[in-house]
């Protein structure tokens, strides 16, 4: 029996790493569809910024309650992956608890494990209150409906469910060792789950190993379920926030990048000797789909948190604005999918006619002001302004199609050096009416 349940196990640890890499190189490719972008400056910052960002969570903590719970979860999500390491080496090798040979520090480590799951536990509990009694303005924002939402939802539950599996398989554990009962080595401490063996004391010993091995096998499968969600989910910032804080601006927000491509064509009139002849005239201007934008642009847009922090001090959105810096990047998202779906299906070549803009609409386009808030506010180090601002490039340059106030703007400057209809000759007249 002991060795149909460890070819059983390998067979489902099998399975879910052979998805779960299927589906890791299917968002790898998607994230390349992007145009290469040479990222590795100020290496020092860099990994200052993504141990200060991603693994020290400064960003979540602007907001104390919100940051420090999160921070709960992370922290257990983390540590209690240790012992998954030995039911991984439990389920191959046939052993219970091998890792008991450590004495008092494996004591140690399983009462931490158990007082972090409860506070997992409850922090899961408070973020599902916050939600859905609370009602927090940012989790009920147009673009969270449907599959967002249940998104969310999804996880909250699957942790909760996972650490009382946890929990009640330690309470079992815990009575079959007081029993003496074969295979269970005296091991641990349990200083949460002990709480739980009086719903197991009445049962026999032959009841208690099944109900040890159903919990033991229900948080094993559950965590493999989990691995392979969390891709398709907004969760897979577990993994991507940190070569996402890596790989993010250093220099200032505020900058916004010029186009190489205009840039020379303006040396060439002004100051040839900065010119580059050589430089091959654009294909386009502009972002028209997720192929015109950088990888560093999608790895930005599989990071989201979905979070909404950036949607909720956008001043745009607060003013009734159709714009929602959190929209824009899930679309992306959802465009690099859709895409990707399409080229598995008909080939790399393959193109199937949509664009980027059948996602963002103008009217969010320009709604934006680039003032970067949402930038700031993120807590993974996302830039949407980047997306944004390359769209509506396109939709200046390549489709003229602007309010007709910057077409005005754009026509002055153009002939006059300014913004405003007076010619340059002109400027001064005002003075001698003084």
């Amino acid at each position: 029996m002991q060795y149909v349940q460890q070819i059983l196990f390998a067979l489902a640890l099998g399975v879910a790493i052979y998805f779960f890499t299927k589906k890791v190189k299917q968002i790898r490719r998607n994230i390349f569809l992007g145009k290469d972008k040479k990222i590795d400056d100020n290496k020092s910052e860099r990994w200052k910024t993504m141990a200060r960002v991603a693994l020290g969570q400064s960003k979540m903590v602007v907001r104390p309650i919100a940051g420090i719970l999160h921070i709960i979860v992370y922290v257990g999500f983390v540590l209690i992956n240790i012992e998954v390491l030995e039911i991984l080496i439990d389920g191959l090798f046939g052993t219970h608890r091998v890792l008991a040979f450590l004495g008092p520090v494996y004591d140690a480590a399983i009462g931490f494990f158990e007082i972090l799951a409860l506070l997992v536990l409850v922090a899961c509990v408070f973020f599902l209150t916050r939600r859905f009694i609370s009602k927090i303005p940012r989790f009920h924002k147009p673009e969270m409906k449907g599959w967002a939402t249940k998104d969310a939802t999804y996880i909250l539950i699957m942790e909760i469910v996972l650490m009382a599996a946890l929990l009640k398989m330690n309470a079992a554990d815990q009575l079959l060792q007081e029993r003496g009962a074969n295979h269970f080595v005296a091991a641990g401490s349990f200083p949460v789950s002990q709480y739980l063996t009086g719903f197991f004391e009445s049962y026999s010993t032959s009841t208690l190993i099944v109900f040890e091995r159903v919990f033991w096998w229900f948080h094993i499968i559950g965590i493999l379920l989990f691995l392979n969600y969390v891709p398709y989910s907004k969760h897979l910032h577990i993994f991507l926030a940190f070569p996402n804080s890596w790989y993010s601006k250093l220099n200032s927000v505020g900058e916004l990048p010029n186009m190489p491509e205009i840039t020379n064509e303006v040396n060439m009139m002004l100051d040839p000797s900065k010119a580059d002849p050589n430089m091959p005239p654009p294909e386009k201007f502009g972002v028209a789909d997720v192929t015109d934008l950088s990888w560093k642009n999608l790895l930005d847009a599989y990071t989201c948190t979905e979070c909404g922090r950036c949607t909720s001090v956008c001043p745009a959105n607060l003013t009734g604005k159709k714009l929602s810096p959190r929209k824009v990047m899930m679309d992306t998202r959802d465009r690099a999918e859709e895409l990707g779906k399409a080229k598995d299906a008909n080939g790399d070549d393959h193109h199937d006619g949509k664009s980027l803009h059948d996602y963002i609409s103008q009217e969010e386009l320009l709604a934006c002001t680039t003032c970067n808030a949402c930038v700031e506010a993120c807590p993974v180090n996302i830039n949407p302004v980047d997306i944004i601002f390359g769209m509506r490039q396109y939709q200046t340059l390549e489709k003229s199609a602007m309010p007709s106030e910057w077409a005005m703007m754009n026509s002055n400057i153009e002939n006059n050096q300014a913004p405003w209809q007076f010619s340059p000759t002109d400027r001064a007249n005002w003075t001698k009416e003084i």
